[in-house]
């Protein structure tokens, strides 16, 4: 792992978050994007070298729809950066962390990313991601 790349919070209301996020940070949004495949749209915060990725449901079977619904608003997983996320993934799986996904998928941010399962990491939420140049 090379550092901290983001940690994903989930909302209700974007924009609504985004206002609240750039008074609290003391800085605005500098990209929204779809994610089409996980049925969430995205903002992301530069704060220091992290980033705080804000995500809505776009779809009610999104992942981030049943989170918000059970859990309410607030921190949903946190990202790690790594140089090949297919390589790590294979790595951790030797360690017995059990993954999400099986291979690297297409993220946000121009990432690829993989999840490991909560359960395996004292019920945190943990994204392995590199640049999508790296896996491709």
């Amino acid at each position: 792992m090379q550092k901290i790349e983001h940690i994903g919070i989930a909302v209700k209301n974007i924009e609504e978050s985004n206002k609240l996020f750039a008074k609290l940070l003391n800085t605005e949004h500098y990209k929204m994007e779809a994610v089409e495949s996980e049925g969430v749209v995205t903002s992301f915060f530069q704060v220091g070298e992290v980033k705080i990725e804000l995500l809505q449901a776009t779809k009610e079977s999104s992942a981030i729809h049943s989170f918000v619904e059970k859990k309410g608003e607030g921190v949903h997983h946190i990202a790690f950066a790594v140089q090949d996320v297919n390589t790590e993934l294979e790595r951790l799986k030797t360690e017995g962390f059990d993954a999400i996904h099986q291979e690297a998928k297409d993220g946000a941010d121009g990432k690829v990313i993989a999840f490991l399962h909560p359960k395996s990491t004292n019920r945190v939420l943990t994204e392995i991601c590199s640049d999508k140049y790296v896996t491709e």
